[in-house]
């Protein structure tokens, strides 16, 4: 299932993308929520057996795609997305800055990303050039928490997860070199695309391995799969778990494969009117383009 966030008549709501119709769940479940966090919380496997049967049974009332506006599946995360640094041999080799050598991590670098809000598929990008000139794109599989938990065992980490979706980590490079840390430089408005959807675990066998790209102007950037993480998803929800509680809707992005921007020699950084085109299989393809101010 691929559950959205959506706008209609001016109003969030959350529903199930099918076949290019949208099921409202509000109506058809009569769930009174609007927040895909709440859905979160209150998902149990009574509701997803209910929500399977209207869809098999095709006994729902529905929206056309064309008559909603996508919203990030959660635009308002109610904590930071967690994120990994350097989780792609490949992409720690070819990454030359001076606050990431090429040493492999012997344990996973953990930094935060705001999202106020998250970009949905299909809205713009936006920076200004007095602020940053050097923007790079950084396509991630994230994995949504399904419920709380804290020092999760490893081989329990699936049934903490809900499902997966897809962020760019947008990143300004010459402002992560500058404050000598990441936070500041991927968490300016608008660089935390994320969507279309979260599909639901159901859809994706566990252990997860996945093709993972990244096209910018249809020219392939990034190709790779899921399975060359250094540390895969049992291991990230199981060590990031340790002492700190995850909640429902948390946003765990597992990093980015090689063929960012800084990477070649010389840099392809985004420029105005760029399409980013991020793509991993059984999720689907979150497209964005760049504005650029003076």
């Amino acid at each position: 299932m691929k559950f959205i966030s959506y706008c209609y008549n001016g109003e969030e709501n959350v529903g199930i993308f099918n076949n290019d119709r949208i099921i409202p769940l509000n109506i058809n479940l009569r769930l009174n929520t609007n927040s895909m966090i709440d859905l979160i919380e209150r998902m149990n496997e009574r509701m997803i057996e209910n929500i399977k049967h209207i869809i098999d049974a095709q006994d729902y009332k529905y929206l056309p795609a064309d008559s909603v506006r996508l919203l990030a599946p959660i635009p308002y995360p109610k904590r930071n997305v967690f994120c990994l640094g350097k989780n792609y041999e490949e992409h720690v080799r070819e990454i030359i800055n001076p606050i990431a050598n090429k040493d492999i991590p012997k344990h996973p670098i953990y930094f935060t990303k705001t999202a106020a809000p998250a970009v949905a598929h299909g809205d713009l990008i936006k920076f200004s050039r007095q602020i940053t000139k050097q923007v790079d794109y950084e396509v991630e599989l994230a994995v949504i928490i399904g419920k709380e938990g804290i020092n999760i065992n490893s081989k329990e980490a699936e049934d903490y997860v809900f499902g997966y979706t897809i962020v760019n980590d947008v990143s300004a490079r010459d402002l992560q070199a500058k404050h000598q840390q990441w936070h500041k430089g991927k968490s300016l408005d608008y660089f935390c695309p994320m969507g279309p959807w979260i599909v639901s675990k159901e859809e994706i066998p566990f252990t997860v391995e996945l093709d993972i790209q990244c096209s910018i102007n249809g020219e392939l950037r990034q190709a790779s799969n899921t399975r060359n993480m250094i540390f895969d998803i049992p291991y990230i929800i199981s060590d990031l778990s340790k002492g700190m509680t995850l909640k429902p809707g948390d946003i765990i992005c597992t990093g980015t494969p090689s063929g960012v921007g800084m990477g070649f020699d010389p840099p392809k950084f985004l420029n105005d009117g760029d399409t980013i085109e991020c793509y991993i299989e059984k999720v689907g393809k979150l497209v964005n383009r760049v504005s650029v101010s003076c």
